[in-house]
């Protein structure tokens, strides 16, 4: 559905009328697209304090393809590395060099911090370090024009295996991800032959992509080099063979709840997986007091047993491949509730707790990472259906005040399925528009 305050206020009356009654102005976001397939611009790289990675930060943001400056009147980004503050005193370094910056920075731009995790042996440094993570979501609610702010954790000395993350944030294709905070360890990123095509020669499985999100994970994969095969459940097989013949990828009518399911997945993907989507989703939404079993279990079900079982008997099996990559579809009803939702935020709030513990198992027994996309207001028929004023306010309520589109879960999901990101491991990143709820 079209979202007409955004194309009231893309317009001067429109502008106009939301500036003198005080209403939100959201940017139009700028996306991936073959015509604009980068931002516009030059990142500034910016320090704080005596950084041991400025060398090998620098090589990073070069090899990514984009100009950059030390100094420039506009920039498209602004790269800080905070890596060295370790002392309350040492924060009026990230101040003073981005007071001046921020200001200049091009519409829609992006502002990545870089930072390393928190000591348990320093409180001096873990104050410094985690007092970022309060700085950037400030500046993230503020800063405004279609801009993103997020801050990325280092491993000391590992700054190349940030690559594909910073490829990821300082490009259209993070367009609706701000305010979060990933954690990159020191794993070293396989190698990527061609960034146009990362999973070129891998096998993709996307469960629910006969339409919506699923449809256009698939399609962003896809386009990422992917042969896809495309799950769901039998009674939407004419959307999913439609969905699959647009994309030369394999249509797999099944349902994911199936005791047969991962045998039969398994059979689809002979060589093996390399990308697993756990996308397939259901709602019964009903207040707790009204909701009877009936409406609970299926979503339990459909949302996160049949996440653990299938998950459980494809590694088991070894039908991921080493090198291989997990991405659940959470949400931010699991991390901040929705009334009426019990049932579905129970359901998502288990898929973090999956990926929290499975995530360093998984990498350790099998080479699997496991991580988690958290959609926010995202555009579907879904939220077409709900009451006009309640979707008013889940478009407005988060920092860039407008919903998400599929691509932009799908964006962020190819991101995780890279070979180059093997260093991203266990992490929930939402994709909200930095809602203005939860944390």
């Amino acid at each position: 559905m079209a979202d007409r305050y955004l194309h009231l206020t893309g317009t001067a009356p429109g502008r106009f009328l939301t500036r003198k009654l005080g209403l939100p102005q959201p940017a139009r976001l700028r996306r991936w697209t073959l015509e604009t397939p980068a931002l516009t611009g030059p990142v500034l790289h910016l320090t704080a304090g005596k950084s041991a990675v400025t060398e090998e930060l620098a090589a990073v943001l070069t090899a990514t393809g984009l100009e950059v400056a030390a100094r420039a009147e506009r920039p498209a980004a602004l790269v800080l590395d905070a890596t060295a503050v370790d002392t309350a005193a040492g924060l009026g370094a990230v101040h003073a060099a981005l007071h001046p910056a921020v200001r200049s920075l091009a519409p829609g731009g992006r502002v990545v911090v870089l930072g390393v995790r928190p000591s348990p042996e320093d409180h001096h440094q873990a104050a410094a370090q985690q007092a970022l993570e309060g700085f950037t979501r400030s500046l993230g609610k503020e800063i405004g024009r279609g801009a993103t702010v997020q801050l990325v954790r280092v491993a000391p000395a590992a700054v190349a295996s940030a690559e594909s993350t910073l490829r990821f944030l300082l490009s259209p294709r993070s367009a609706y991800v701000s305010g979060q905070v990933i954690e990159v360890t020191d794993a070293a990123p396989d190698e990527v032959a061609d960034w146009a095509a990362p999973l070129a020669g891998r096998t993709a499985l996307v469960t629910g992509a006969a339409r919506g999100i699923g449809a256009a994970v698939a399609s962003v994969l896809a386009r990422d080099g992917a042969h896809v095969v495309c799950l769901d459940v039998p009674l939407a097989r004419e959307d999913l063979v439609r969905t699959a013949d647009r994309l030369g990828a394999t249509a797999l009518p099944l349902d994911i709840t199936a005791g047969d399911a991962a045998a039969r997945i398994a059979a689809a993907a002979p060589d093996g997986l390399d990308v697993l989507v756990h996308n397939a989703g259901i709602t019964r939404d009903r207040r707790l007091a009204n909701m009877p079993a009936e409406r609970w279990a299926p979503v339990i079900d459909v949302n996160l047993d049949s996440v653990l079982r299938t998950t459980d008997a494809l590694l088991k099996a070894g039908t991921l491949n080493r090198g291989g990559r997990i991405v659940a579809t959470a949400s931010i009803a699991g991390i901040a509730g929705n009334h009426g939702q019990t049932n579905y935020a129970a359901s998502k709030a288990g898929i973090i707790g999956l990926v929290r513990s499975l995530a360093p198992r998984a990498a350790a027994d099998h080479g699997v990472t496991v991580n988690a996309v958290a959609p926010g207001f995202i555009e579907t028929k879904m939220t077409a259906a709900v009451p006009l004023l309640i979707r008013e306010a889940g478009r407005r309520m988060n920092s860039l005040s407008q919903g998400g589109l599929p691509v932009d879960v799908a964006e962020t999901t190819a991101w995780f399925a890279q070979p180059a990101s093997t260093a991203v491991n266990g992490q929930i990143v939402r994709v909200c528009g930095q809602s203005l709820l939860g944390a």
